[in-house]
Formats: structure tokens, sequence, C-alpha cells
């Protein structure tokens, strides 16, 4: 025997260890954002920079404009200038649409609640229970009056389409704790994709790696993802042998392509729906679900029961390791309540709150019994706020408020938090954003930094810049952080 290819027991070892075995695992590693992948990736700083307080996000999006001085920002002196003019003192006024209607107070009563006597209105009766668990930012500001413009920027940072979304960001920086789903999804709400807001703009990857793009599952029916099975009730084992000459040809192909990105994206779409089908069933079916769960979201009300299964099945995908979830009511512009804010009907803040209240505070009670809360951020947002003046030119005093992005409120609530308190302030009449303004780009970083990520540290590298979620932009707001 030769004695230079002979091989010893410990050299057949070490071979091992250095050879497949050592691939898979920096595979792995590349996936949950351990090691720094290479070409464009290696610009960026692996995730996380630091210690995180939070593993993941369940962000509810209240598109249209959510009014501040109706539901978390307490306005006492709204009443004593009720159906007057704006007063000088507060500065040059601004509107949508041009002019600007007389002040109205708030069309909910406003209480103290819970031991941090937080100022929450009767809009949100459910949420006002959780009071303690809420950290209110009462002065973010925001760059424009137009809903998807502003729509875009509450998801992407960016006021033009085609930007990555947060999640996808996430996705691309932490990765995925769960090889079988999507580390970023989306739950549209029952009545349809948010059309009226951008709809896939609002989660796609951008220039991000296609596999980053968020995954919208369908909410109504019984199938939440189409053309999941296969066609035929084809048997496992003639589905694995598919998948594997599927996967010999498109190695074949990628071997041929200068601009790998779309395909490789694409065979990593298709292994992941393989993976998917008995895991995205599996987190979408709520019959294991015991009845008090059920009614603690409100699965047993008709005016909740599409928000509360939304929330169930978030709080189910994040316990399965999803990074990101992201949950839209209506078409994206169902809180813009020009016409009246106390009515029933679509764009009014009563029939919205009535779909969305308990099951939110439901989500957050069961985040907090289950120990989920501890690693997990609950975003509750809108684009902008409403004016603290009625909408212009109604005849009489109108019900309805215009679009107001000088000030209004946001909400977070979990891991690495200061619960129940009101941060920030807007003026005596809820105009203008005046202690501590904050904002989306603020609010981004602050999300980033509890998830252990220096927003300025994770780019991507595209068209000549070293691009991020917040642009060039962006301070940790330190003051809400426990």
């Amino acid at each position: 025997m030769n004695p230079e290819v002979q091989s010893t027991r410990r050299n057949f070892l070490r071979d091992a260890i250095l050879g497949v075995p050592a691939m898979a695992a920096a595979d792995l590693l590349l996936r949950g954002g351990h090691l720094e992948a290479a070409g464009a990736d290696a610009a960026r700083r692996p995730a996380p920079h630091f210690q995180a307080k939070a593993q993941r996000v369940i962000h509810i999006f209240l598109g249209g404009g959510l009014s501040h001085v109706d539901s978390f920002d307490h306005k006492p002196e709204l009443e004593k200038y009720h159906g007057k003019e704006m007063p000088e003192s507060f500065g040059r006024t601004d509107a949508f649409f041009g002019k600007v209607g007389r002040l109205h107070r708030s069309h909910y009563p406003f209480r103290r609640r819970g031991q941090s006597g937080l100022w929450v209105s009767d809009l949100f009766p459910s949420l006002a229970e959780v009071a303690d668990e809420l950290t209110v930012i009462n002065s973010m500001v925001a760059e424009t009056a137009n809903h998807i413009p502003g729509i875009f920027q509450a998801n992407t940072g960016f006021r033009q389409m085609g930007f990555p979304a947060m999640g996808s960001w996430l996705s691309y920086g932490l990765g995925t704790e769960n090889e079988s789903l999507p580390a970023f999804v989306v739950l549209p709400d029952a009545r349809g994709i948010p059309n009226a807001a951008g709809g896939a703009f609002n989660w796609t990857s951008g220039f991000l790696p296609a596999e980053h793009q968020g995954v919208a599952l369908q909410t109504r029916g019984r199938r939440p993802i189409l053309d999941l099975q296969p066609a035929g009730g084809a048997s496992a084992e003639v589905q694995r042998d598919r998948l594997e000459l599927l996967k010999q040809i498109d190695a074949i192909h990628l071997e041929a392509q200068t601009q790998a990105d779309p395909l490789a994206a694409r065979i990593r779409s298709y292994e992941l729906a393989a993976r998917m089908q008995a895991a995205i069933p599996d987190a979408t079916d709520l019959s294991a679900e015991p009845g008090h769960i059920g009614k603690l979201y409100g699965l047993d009300r008709d005016e909740c029961r599409d928000t509360a299964r939304n929330c169930l099945i978030a709080r189910r995908l994040i316990e399965r390791g999803v990074r990101m979830v992201q949950l839209w009511t209506g078409d994206g512009v169902s809180w813009d309540a020009h016409d009246d804010i106390t009515g029933n009907g679509y764009k009014s803040h009563t029939g919205e709150a009535r779909r969305v209240d308990r099951p939110i505070a439901g989500l957050i009670r069961d985040l907090r019994d289950r120990g989920l809360l501890d690693s997990t951020v609950v975003m509750i947002t809108s684009e902008f706020g409403r004016t603290p003046f009625a909408q212009a030119d109604r005849g009489k005093l109108s019900r309805g408020r215009d679009h107001h992005p000088q000030g209004f409120t946001n909400i977070l609530v979990g891991a690495g938090l200061k619960k129940g308190i009101a941060h920030g302030a807007t003026d005596a009449v809820g105009y203008a954003s005046v202690v501590d303004p904050v904002t989306t780009y603020d609010l981004h970083a602050t999300v980033l930094h509890l998830l252990g990520i220096d927003h300025k540290r994770l780019t991507f590298y595209h068209d000549g810049i070293q691009r991020r979620l917040t642009n060039v932009h962006g301070r940790v707001v330190e003051a809400v952080l426990a």
C-alpha cells in the first residue's frame, strides 16, 4: 500500500467532520444570520449586534389614520375649545384638504386605566383592561398626509414603493427560526388584500434577495395558501421523486446563470413550499385551541371573529418560530374617518374598533400568560393620525376628522419596554408634537434595537448606496426602554 495515500481512522474522522457536515453547519449558520455572507451581503454586519430583548414581532396595522385625540391622547382642553376656531397661539395650522375646521372634543370619554393610570378612551374598552402592558408614544410625526406614501413609509421606511419591508429586513438580518415556515408572514383582513394602501408593495423584499419577501396567507376560506398541495393526490413517494428530479434540473440550470439570485430565490421558495405543506395547515388549524382561548380572542363574537382568528394565528406562528407576522385591518384605509368617527359602518372608528379591540387585547393577554410577551414586540401603528378639528365645510360641525401627520399615537407592547407609560406629548389640543417628537425612523430604530440590531449596521448595497430600513435617519427612543 502506498503510504502517501494511506488513511488512518483519525484522518477519516477529520475529513468527515470538515466535509459535508461542515458544509451543512455553515449553511444553517448563514440562514440563521450567524455567519456573514459573501458578495453583496458582505457589506452588512452580522446580526444580532448585541444582546436582544426580543426575538420576534407582531405588527398590527390600523391603516387610514387612527385619531389619537379619540383613543390614547387625552386632551381636556378640547372641551373648552369645542366648536371654536383654532386659536392663533397654537401656531399655523394646515389640513390635507386645505381648509381648517372648528375644534372638536373627543368623541369618546377618557378614563385613567389600570394601576398605571394610563389614559385610554372608551373606544377601546378591552385594550383599556391591559393598559398596564402598553407603551404609548403620543408624539409621533409623519412626513406626509397622503395615505399610500404614508403607509409605505410606516412599513418600509420610505414613501416610495419598492423598498424592503421591515419584516424583510428582519428576515435578512436575523434569518429564520423554523426552516419549514417563512420568516415573514402577512395576514390580510378577511375583507380583502389592502389594495387601497398599495397592496403587496407593503411587504415586498425590494432589492433584498427575493427569499425575504413577505408571504401573504389567505384569511378567507379553509386553505391559507392556494395550490400548496399537489394536484391529483400524489403519494408521498411520488412527490418526493418529483422534488428530487426538480432539484437536479434546477442545479443544472443554475450553473448556467449569470444572474443567479432570482432563480436561487425561486428554488428556495419551492423548497420552502414543500416543507410548508405540513407546517402551515398545522399552524393555522385552530381546532385544537381550547374554548376559553377562543373566547379570549373573541372567536365567539360575530363583529370581531375575523380579526380574532388572525390574532390567534399570529400567536401560533410566532411560537413556531416565524420572525415577524403582520396583521392588516380592512382595505388598508379603513380608519379614514372623514365623515363620522362614531358611525358603525366602513371607515368609522366605532365599527373598526369593534373588529380589533377584543382580539388585540386577547392576543396581549395570551402572549403574557404563555411567557411569549417577554420575547415578542407587538406594534399597533397607523400611518398618521387625525386632526383635533372637525372636517371642514360640512355645513354644521362635522363628526369626521381630516388627515393629520403633525402629531399622533403609535403603541408598542412587550419585550424590553417600559409598561403602562405614555411617552412624548402633543400640545394642549393635540395638534403638534411638542415633547420628544418621534419619527417613523425612530420607531423602526427602536424596534430593531429591541431585536439586538443596530439600525445603522444592518445594510444592503444597492445602486451605489448602503441602504438600510431607516435611510440616513433614526435614533433609538431610549426613554421607552426598560
